[in-house]
């Protein structure tokens, strides 16, 4: 940073604008979030011009700190960069301690997979998190949180007294409550975790292990949403720290999941290539949203030149971001006079309706409906109305609490929502352990599910580079 005394980073409310206290030690949400139907988030917004993307290190939180609201908060509070790199080091050993600690993770060309789609060599390419901590990106968004928390800790914003009698909670069930747990044991930091009564045994007995106090939430009839979500709100209403993977109740989070997206950017750059597409799976909508946000400023910092079309992968089982996509897409058709029922699910008519949503005469009117969206949420994302059932069980969420940020990555890069079946995604699973060497689970698989129903639609080429995140370790 070129002054260490003025951040180079700030929060802020997308949605109107407020900003939380620069004293609140934990700014996980607006100020302003209830008071109406606006969706409120905070966002961290970076002076490019006064950061370098790599700052060195082969830790990611290390490498890219300076892009990082707790590195700024850190210098503009008086620590020094060796001290910061000194507190990631610390966690990120203590992390390993308990499971294995954070690196940059394998990205590379997946040509026996390209050759099973009918693609040509050199045209799909895999970003593997499977190795990565508790086994996904989840850990990512975590890591971060518990960066904030120690860093206000040692400026004297809080105690550690009063961040432990406080507690951290998640209401999580899979790959999240299982990074949640790890670092939290790292941490030594009370985690309190929130899951349905149908969780993974597995799960479950990893979550004991770890130390976290587990509370299950059953479905109760006439009451729409997650059960586990509700319980963990009444904790957040009691005091318990959100140390969670959405958005909407930490919006610190999205940062540690950035980290991926700048290691993404830095793979392209060094693998010289400049893919199409990229998929992500969508579950709550944390990593897709950090992802696309990450490689904007990498844009924008001349890591990469451009921005792949985003494809954000769910299942028949529960699609609240595919609803809300069609919602803000046909709400700009309709001011553009255009028809659009009969693309509903189908690839090509997708495709050819969000090419039109790119052509320079539309954005303005995008750009409206988007605004209108923001505005009020709950016209556009809602819970899904029944229990949710896929084999790829980490992504259903009845929401897609991130939604804004990725329906807006969609509409900006002409990409789309795209719904995998039951058959696809235990394809996709399929294809990422035998010929992609990957030791991914269903849910983990579920980007590539994605490649693997758009390759069949026809909507890609056999001579269109494609990137899939692939992200949940087989259990």
């Amino acid at each position: 940073m070129t002054d260490e005394l003025v951040p180079a980073t700030r929060l802020r409310c997308a949605a109107c604008g407020a900003e939380p206290a620069a004293s609140d030690p934990f700014p996980a949400c607006c100020p302003n979030a209830g008071t109406d139907d606006a969706d409120h988030l905070l966002v961290r917004e970076l002076d490019a011009a006064r950061v370098r993307f790599d700052a060195g290190g082969t830790q990611p939180f290390v490498r890219f700190r300076e892009l990082l609201h707790s590195y700024s908060r850190a210098r503009s509070g008086g620590m020094t960069d060796a001290e910061f790199v000194a507190l990631v080091t610390g966690l990120d050993a203590a992390v390993a301690r308990v499971d294995r600690g954070f690196v940059h993770t394998p990205f590379a060309v997946a040509d026996a997979v390209g050759t099973a789609l009918g693609m040509a060599a050199g045209m799909v390419w895999l970003k593997d998190e499977t190795g990565n901590v508790a086994g996904s990106h989840k850990a990512r968004h975590v890591f971060a949180l518990a960066l904030h928390l120690d860093v206000s800790e040692r400026l004297g914003l809080t105690t550690r007294a009063e961040s432990d009698r406080r507690g951290l909670a998640i209401a999580s069930c899979g790959n999240a409550a299982l990074a949640a747990a790890t670092v939290a044991r790292a941490a030594n930091r009370p985690l309190h975790v929130f899951i349905p009564g149908d969780a993974n045994p597995r799960v479950v007995e990893q979550l004991h292990a770890l130390g976290a106090d587990i509370a299950v939430c059953e479905r109760q009839e006439g009451v729409a949403g997650d059960p586990c979500v509700h319980g963990f709100h009444e904790a957040l209403a009691k005091g318990a720290l959100p140390f969670c993977v959405q958005g909407n109740d930490n919006g610190l989070n999205i940062e540690g999941g950035m980290t991926l997206g700048w290691e993404l950017a830095a793979d392209l750059r060094e693998a010289g290539i400049a893919p199409s597409r990229l998929f992500v799976q969508v579950g709550g909508g944390a990593l897709g949203s950090a992802v696309a946000q990450a490689l904007r400023e990498a844009r924008t910092l001349g890591v990469i030149a451009s921005l792949p079309r985003l494809h954000c992968v769910q299942t028949h089982g529960a699609y609240p971001l595919r609803r809300a996509y069609l919602r803000v897409r046909d709400e700009a058709l309709d001011r553009l006079g255009m028809a659009h029922a009969a693309a509903a699910g189908d690839g090509a008519g997708d495709a050819a309706l969000a090419e039109r949503l790119l052509a320079p005469d539309a954005r303005g009117t995008v750009v409206a409906a988007l605004a209108e969206a923001r505005a009020h949420r709950s016209r556009y994302m809602w819970p899904w109305e029944s229990a949710p059932h896929s084999v790829a069980h980490g992504i259903l969420d009845d929401e897609t609490y991130d939604w804004y940020a990725l329906v807006d990555g969609m509409l900006e890069t002409g990409g789309w929502p795209v719904l995998a079946d039951e058959d696809t995604l235990l394809e996709a699973r399929a294809l990422a352990q035998g010929p992609g060497g990957i030791p991914a689970d269903a849910t983990g698989a579920a980007a590539l599910a994605g490649l693997v129903a758009l390759r069949r639609s026809g909507a890609v080429a056999a001579d269109e580079r494609a990137v899939a995140l692939v992200t949940g370790r087989e259990r």
